[in-house]
């Protein structure tokens, strides 16, 4: 069994693969601070309730926008699961080529998501990650990264509103049934929700406009990608294990 973890700012999604196969995953919070220990106590826990002992790991892969957390999860892994993870970075065969300025500064998750998009979908293809950060990324029929854009998160910008505003409270993000409220929850939560709505629509517009790409498919992963394709046509696909099989991708492309 492969143990596929990608560590974002606000989760740690884990993955059980069998034979390319997602047979178990799990979220864990990341927080700094927190030993190798607690967290591989944490995961040999929750592997050992879905019936996975420590010897069914044969292989690790780690992708992470949380450099802090590196050495914490390789130790975790290596004294926990007895494997040491193959870290996505610098040097890691990923099958796709990456046209960027500086191909060191994009993050290891948006690679992943690209590379997982491509293999899984094909290509030309747009992918949204709606997340702390809300990242686009753009894949060529060839499998090129060539680019994209970084956005507020939804629930980041919720925050920075109730916490910036000293009247403005903390509200829960559902979609009320009119645009136009009558109350300050409700003002909020259609502003926030359609405002990040329309611009997930617009970059998506210009995108394919930029690009020429006007039958790319768009794919979604994280939290809130759900919301946005219920309440837009923009997104094809809505896939919340993308980063994962990314992640087993790579892995085969490596081991």
């Amino acid at each position: 069994m492969l143990l596929a973890i990608d560590i974002g700012n606000t989760n740690i999604k884990i993955g059980i693969f069998e034979k390319d196969n997602l047979i178990h995953s799990l979220r864990l919070s990341t927080v700094q601070g927190r030993t190798g220990d607690e967290y591989g106590m944490d995961i040999l826990g929750q592997l050992g309730a879905k019936g996975i002992k420590r010897e069914d790991i044969k292989g690790a892969i780690m992708s992470s926008v949380n450099p802090g957390l590196n050495y914490t999860f390789e130790h975790a892994c290596d004294y926990y699961m007895g494997v040491k993870p193959l870290v996505v970075g610098s040097g890691i065969k990923t099958g796709i080529n990456i046209k960027y300025d500086n191909p060191k500064e994009v993050g290891a998750d948006r690679i992943v998501n690209s590379v997982a998009a491509y293999y899984t979908y094909g290509g030309p293809c747009i992918t949204i990650d709606c997340g702390t950060a809300t990242t686009f990324n753009v894949i060529s029929e060839k499998g090129e990264f060539l680019g994209g854009l970084i956005g507020h998160g939804l629930k980041s910008a919720a925050e920075a509103l109730s916490t910036a505003a000293a009247r403005l409270p903390k509200v829960e993000l559902v979609l009320p049934s009119k645009v136009v409220g009558k109350n300050t929850i409700n003002n909020m939560q259609a502003g926030l929700i359609q405002g990040y709505i329309g611009m997930a629509e617009r970059i998506v517009r210009l995108i394919k406009q930029e690009t020429g790409y006007a039958t790319a498919k768009v794919i979604a992963t994280g939290g809130l990608s759900e919301l946005i394709y219920r309440n837009s046509d923009i997104i094809d696909i809505t896939d919340r294990t993308l980063t994962l099989r990314g992640l087993n991708i790579i892995y085969n492309m490596n081991k």
